[in-house]
């Protein structure tokens, strides 16, 4: 039997007297794809960090091919053909794809000079392995999310990648992306590349993967094969619980009407979208990339203009293409991207809650009563079980779930009236999705409105009263919530 590519054996780290990694070993096999899961502070973001290079462990054995390594440097692990494909995949966004492609080979041989035809030739090459298409010259910062994903790939296999680590590599694509790049994991693993695979997406997970590991709290709870799993299991090593969420509890037929929208259009978005959102009801709007979803959510909340067509909040009219004044009127819009769109990352986690209730504790003369801004700050990190050992820390040193917390509990100290969530749950653990989607429960019992736009099947089905299918930029179908399965609603979506 041939010695894994891979086999980690005791490894262990700890920061500052903080455990991050316990006597962690596994394996991975040439051509095998590994599941490695665990929620935020599991100790994931350590191991990748070990294998390639950037922190060596206290202790513990890494070996290669039977070949157990010293200290292990970016470079000895990138000459053992170990490649990482981060979240944001550490592209050079000015060059091109050809040029973003070639470049770590050429470095790696030590080419002084750009040598354009051998550079095509190299890229042409690598994106044919991999059976996908992207022009040559086209400038990377251009391109779709699920695109520069592809080129970061191709990149590694240009340099005789022979483990590919992909961290979270599904958070920002559409599930018809998804789907392609599973075909691209089996063609990888078909050519001898294994692949260790990082994801929240549990379904995604057990599909492509043959082997599981879980990480929780820094040890490994849980190894096998990826058959011997299911999503509950899988939640269940990785969290120490069980997370089962129902459907929401239908709406009582006498909610009041909250928001109305009527005939709203926006050429090259979508057309024509009218629907209404009582109190006390989550709506999810869903579609395949194009589907106008992401470009109605931010017409509802001003941040896109609409050219024809009106808004209603509690009988008054909410004006188009002015975020002020819709945020006046009582709704609030949680982005997709938290990172680019929701937060101030260099500020402090308070200041990231407070920056929305400026206006409420100004006193005469343009006096802020900072002590009671930061007061309210903190009572609502309490409130929504934000996880912050320190909350004047820069709100980025937060997982991904805590960062979307925040960014909830801010517009939540605003008393809105309607809620509009983008992806509420991209980019964070099973934990952290079930506790959110608890809070967009209560959200509802207390009234508001709530409408979530989503790809996320589960999610939808998990919080929604009904569904809104978008195609081209229009409302094609009402789905209500309880009426399909999630195999039945993927239909919907593509058909």
């Amino acid at each position: 039997m041939s010695e894994p590519l891979v086999a980690l054996s005791g490894v262990t780290k700890t920061y500052a007297g903080i455990t991050a990694l316990s006597d962690v070993g596994f394996t991975i096999a040439a051509g095998e794809a590994v599941c490695l899961a665990g929620e935020n502070g599991s100790g994931k973001s350590t191991l990748i960090k070990i294998l390639a290079g950037v922190e060596r462990p206290d202790r513990g054995t890494i070996a290669f091919s039977g070949q157990v390594q010293g200290p292990l440097t970016p470079r000895a692990s990138t000459e053992a053909g170990i490649k990482v494909i981060f979240q944001d995949f550490s592209l050079f966004p000015n060059l091109t794809v050809a040029e973003n492609i070639a470049f770590s080979a050429e470095l790696g041989e030590g080419v002084r000079l750009v040598r354009r035809a051998r550079m095509l030739k190299l890229a042409r090459a690598t994106l044919e392995r991999i059976g996908v298409d992207i022009p040559l010259g086209a400038v990377v910062e251009t391109l779709s999310v699920a695109h520069k994903q592809l080129v970061a790939i191709a990149r590694a296999l240009a340099t005789e990648a022979r483990l590919i680590i992909m961290d979270e590599p599904t958070t920002a694509l559409t599930e018809r992306e998804v789907r392609g790049l599973l075909t691209i994991i089996r063609r990888l693993k078909a050519d001898g590349v294994a692949v260790l695979f990082v994801s929240h997406k549990l379904a995604e997970v057990l599909e492509v993967c043959e082997q599981v590991v879980v990480l929780r709290n820094g040890q490994k709870v849980a190894e096998g094969p990826a058959n011997d799993f299911d999503a509950a299991s899988l939640t269940r090593h990785m969290t120490g619980r069980d997370v089962a969420e129902e459907p929401p509890a239908p709406l009582p037929a006498d909610a009041p009407m909250l928001l109305q929208v009527q005939g709203l259009s926006k050429a090259g978005a979508f057309e024509d979208v009218s629907f209404n959102l009582h109190s006390g009801e989550v709506l999810g709007v869903s579609g395949l990339l194009g589907s106008g979803r992401t470009a109605l959510a931010k017409a509802l909340f001003g941040l896109v203009a609409p050219e024809a067509g009106r808004i209603t909040l509690d009988g008054r009219e909410v004006p188009g293409g002015d975020p002020i004044a819709a945020a006046a009127a009582g709704i609030g819009y949680v982005p997709e991207d938290r990172l680019t769109e929701g937060l101030f990352l260099t500020q402090s986690i308070v200041q990231n809650i407070a920056i929305g209730r400026l206006d409420a504790h100004a006193r005469m003369g343009g006096v802020l009563d900072l002590p009671g801004l930061l007061n309210e700050a903190r009572n609502w990190l309490v409130r929504l079980k934000v996880k912050a050992p320190d909350p004047d820390a820069p709100v980025r040193s937060l997982s991904g779930g805590n960062q979307q917390r925040v960014v909830l509990a801010r517009w939540m100290a605003r008393s809105p009236r309607v809620l509009i969530l983008n992806g509420p749950s991209v980019g964070v653990d099973v934990g952290s999705k079930a506790e959110i989607h608890g809070i967009i429960a209560e959200l509802a019992a207390q009234g508001l409105g709530v409408i979530v736009i989503s790809d996320d099947l589960p999610e939808l089905l998990a919080t929604c009263h009904r569904i809104l299918v978008m195609k081209g930029g229009r409302m094609v179908e009402d789905i209500p919530g309880g009426s399909v399965d999630e195999t039945e609603l993927a239909h919907r979506l593509a058909s």
